[in-house]
C-alpha cells in the first residue's frame, strides 16, 4: 500500500530514474491530476539522458544492445518526445535533431563523433537538443528522408551490405513488436519474391511453400521501398540514388532466375489481406514509392501503436502488461496516443497505472 507522496516518488523514479526532490514532490503532490504530476516528472533532464536514451538505443542496432553511443537515431526520438511531435512521424518526417553544445564536432553525414562526444561530455540533452532537416544536414531529398530509418545510424546498421531486408525486419521489430516469424503467411502470392530466395531449399520445395514464403511473400514487396538506399562503407554514410536500384536487389540471381526483378522503389503491403489484417492497417494506402510512404503505412496501423504503449509499459512498470487489467490499461493508453501520438504523455499515463495503490 502506498500513501499519495509515495505515489509520486515512486513516479518520479520510473520515469526520470533517480529520486525527487522534496520540492519536486511537492510541485508533484499540487498538480491538478496524477497523470499531471507525471508530465512533471518528464521535465528532468535523466528523462531525456537517461531513461530515454536507454529506451531507444536498442532499436539501432542489430545486437540491440543499450551499451552503445549516443547516436542521431536515438537523439532524434529523444528530441521527437521531448517537444512533442506526433510520434507516428518518427518513420517518415524529415527530422534530424543535432548537439547545440561548444567544442562538438559538427553533425556529418560520415561520422558518429558529434553525438558520442556529447554523451561523453554528459551534456544536458533536454537542453541541448535541436530540431533541424536531415535534408539540409546530410544532403538527402527531402522526399527520400524517412525519419530514424534514414538516419546515419540506421543505416550503418540496417542497410550495411546484405540486401536491404534487415532494415525492414528491425522496423518490424523496433515499432511493431514482431519478428518476422510472428507475421509468417503462405496464402500470399510469391510473386514479388526476388531472385536469391532458392524455391527448392535443399532440393525440397516443401520447404520454401511452407516456411520460406510466408515471410518473403510480404517482406520482399514492403522492402523494395528501400531500393534506392546503401551504407556506403568507405565513405561512412548513407547513400541515396534515385532512379538506380541498388545492385544488392539483384545478389545471386541464379538461385531462381525467373524470380522478381526490381525495377524501382514501388512497395505494395500484402498483409492487408490474411491473417495479418489482425496489425490493424489504416483504411487508405496499401501501396506507395520509396521509404517515406511506407513508413507512413507502418505507422498508420494499430500495431504500431500498441507497440509503442507496450515497450513503455514494460520500461515504466518493469514488466511486460500481464493480466485484464493490464491489458485495459494498455488499451485505453493507446487509445489516448492515438489522438495525436504524444509519447511523453505515453510514460506519464504508464507511470500513474503503475503508481501503486
Amino acid at each position: 500500500m502506498a500513501d499519495q507522496r509515495d505515489q509520486m516518488k515512486r513516479i518520479f523514479d520510473r520515469i526520470a530514474g533517480v529520486p525527487p526532490t522534496e520540492s519536486q514532490i511537492q510541485e508533484m503532490l499540487n498538480a491538478g491530476s496524477t497523470v499531471d504530476a507525471a508530465m512533471i516528472a518528464t521535465e528532468a533532464p535523466s528523462f531525456y539522458s537517461v531513461t530515454l536514451k536507454n529506451f531507444v538505443t536498442p532499436w539501432t542496432n542489430r545486437d540491440q544492445t543499450v551499451f552503445a553511443p549516443l547516436n542521431d537515431y536515438t537523439a532524434t526520438v529523444i528530441g521527437m518526445v521531448r517537444d512533442d511531435l506526433p510520434f507516428n512521424e518518427v518513420l517518415s518526417a524529415d527530422v534530424l535533431y543535432t548537439v547545440n553544445a561548444s567544442g562538438l564536432p559538427a553533425v556529418s553525414a560520415t561520422s558518429n563523433d558529434h553525438y558520442a562526444m556529447a554523451e561523453e561530455r554528459g551534456i544536458d540533452l533536454k537542453a541541448a537538443l535541436v530540431r533541424t532537416n536531415q535534408s539540409t544536414v546530410y544532403g538527402i531529398p527531402a522526399e527520400a528522408t524517412a525519419g530514424v530509418v534514414t538516419t546515419r545510424a540506421a543505416a550503418e546498421a540496417f542497410f550495411i551490405d546484405g540486401t536491404n531486408r534487415a532494415m525492414f525486419r528491425f522496423t518490424l521489430m523496433n515499432h511493431m513488436c514482431r519478428d518476422l516469424e510472428q507475421v509468417l503467411d503462405i496464402t500470399r502470392p510469391p510473386d514479388r519474391i526476388r531472385q536469391d530466395v532458392s524455391r527448392s531449399p535443399g532440393g525440397d520445395s516443401r520447404i520454401f511453400l511452407n516456411n520460406c514464403i510466408g515471410c518473403h511473400s510480404g517482406m520482399d514487396p514492403m522492402a523494395q521501398a528501400y531500393a534506392y538506399y546503401d551504407f556506403d562503407e568507405t565513405q561512412g554514410r548513407l547513400v541515396y540514388t534515385p532512379g538506380v536500384v541498388n545492385a544488392k536487389y539483384f545478389n545471386n540471381a541464379d538461385n531462381f532466375k525467373p524470380g522478381f526483378v526490381t525495377p524501382d522503389d514501388s512497395w505494395e503491403n500484402r498483409w492487408r489481406a490474411g491473417p495479418n489484417v489482425v496489425l490493424g492497417w489504416p483504411a487508405t494506402g496499401g501501396s506507395g514509392q520509396g521509404a517515406k510512404s511506407l513508413g507512413v503505412e507502418l505507422a498508420s496501423s494499430d500495431a504500431f501503436a500498441q507497440c509503442q504503449v507496450e515497450k513503455v509499459f514494460k520500461a515504466v512498470c518493469f514488466r511486460s502488461p500481464g493480466n485484464a487489467a493490464d491489458r485495459s490499461a494498455v488499451s485505453t493508453i493507446k487509445g489516448n496516443f492515438r489522438n495525436g501520438y504524444n509519447l511523453r504523455r505515453v510514460f506519464a499515463e504508464t507511470a500513474d497505472y503503475c503508481k501503486g495503490e
